[in-house]
């Protein structure tokens, strides 16, 4: 363990499975952490048996954890936040930090306020950085933690690799000092945009992994769309300023491989339902969580086509997802595309 530990709270905002299980490694690494979830009786479950049976099962919650089921109590005590929450609620939870800030007469800077994400995903098409600055304004120190993580392995205490993208140093160097531990290795960038996008991403693109997987088709095809789909996140990610290197790191690559790869991943299976002729509504109400890459194949073919980006992996799945195209007749456009030069 690390000696400079910081004695003072840090809340985590969403008690799902990966808020639960940062929660869990922040305070297991000595941090006293405060957990958020927005359901009374969720929170009021988790004080009682110090365990989230609904989302991390059979993993005790440690002593420095609380629970708590009131956010405004919760703001008063902290300076650093850790929001993980669905994309689609991740604007409302920073919008319901600034209401707090103004009603309590509190100003919002950088004295009183860091804010870090490990949200995956984008926000009506725009990336989550994006989002938090239009919402909070850019007199606070922003962070996004993302990378190939599964919530039950971290919450095991299973070792981990992932990345901190923050332009503040002295944030980043008091968020790796408050997470990385022995089996929980953090590293560093200041590259917002190329993390943010490789953990929004990757998700469409395990969608569909679990098709091609579900349909049998084999390690070859697997392959060929991960390595394909990393070229169309690094060709987005360059065009919105983000740096190559990112793309072939944990954020990019790695995040890939694993979601694209293990049935943990709900994006991938989502893809292997979808395969066996469940529609994704059905998929997504087995799953019982989010999955992020429903919502993120419209956006992200948005953002591409905004920014003259061409994503062919992308475009399949947003039409097998949202205009009912048939599973093998989005293959075949795939492979029935005009020979080119392999590039990256």
């Amino acid at each position: 363990m690390s000696e400079s530990r910081s004695e003072a709270p840090i809340a985590v905002l969403g008690a799902g499975s990966w808020g639960t299980a940062l929660a869990i490694q922040l305070a297991r690494n000595g941090q006293p952490t405060l957990l958020w979830g927005n359901e009374a009786e969720h929170m009021a479950e988790l004080c009682a048996e110090r365990t989230n049976n609904r989302y991390l099962p059979g993993i005790d919650l440690p002593a420095l954890l609380t629970p708590v089921d009131e956010l405004s109590l919760l703001l008063g005590q902290v300076r650093d936040v850790l929001v993980v929450v669905p994309s689609h609620a991740f604007r409302v939870v920073l919008e319901s930090i600034v209401d707090w800030h103004q009603s309590s007469g509190h100003a919002l800077n950088e004295q009183n306020r860091r804010i870090v994400w490990a949200t995956k995903g984008l926000d009506n098409g725009r990336l989550l950085h994006e989002t938090a600055l239009d919402v909070l304004g850019d007199t606070i120190p922003l962070a996004v933690l993302s990378g190939p993580t599964f919530a039950g392995e971290v919450a095991a205490g299973l070792p981990t690799a992932i990345t901190l993208a923050c332009q503040n140093p002295e944030f980043s160097s008091d968020l790796v000092n408050r997470l990385h531990d022995e089996r929980f290795r953090v590293y560093t960038t200041d590259d917002l945009v190329g993390v943010g996008l490789g953990g929004a991403v990757k998700n469409v693109l395990a969608i569909a992994a679990g098709i091609a997987d579900g349909l049998k088709f084999g390690a070859n095809t697997r392959a060929a769309l991960v390595t394909r789909g990393l070229a169309e996140i690094m060709r987005l990610g360059v065009a919105l300023g983000g740096q190559r290197d990112t793309f072939m790191g944990l954020a990019g690559l790695g995040d890939l491989v694993l979601t694209c790869t293990d049935d943990q991943s709900r994006n991938r299976r989502l893809g292997l339902a979808l395969a066996a002729g469940q529609s994704a509504a059905q998929a997504q109400q087995i799953i019982g969580q989010v999955v992020e890459g429903v919502a993120a194949a419209r956006e992200v073919r948005q953002l591409a086509r905004a920014s003259h980006v061409d994503m062919p992996i992308v475009d399949q799945v947003y039409s097998v997802l949202h205009e009912d195209l048939p599973l093998e007749q989005a293959v075949t456009t795939l492979f029935a595309r005009q020979q080119r030069e392999e590039q990256l």
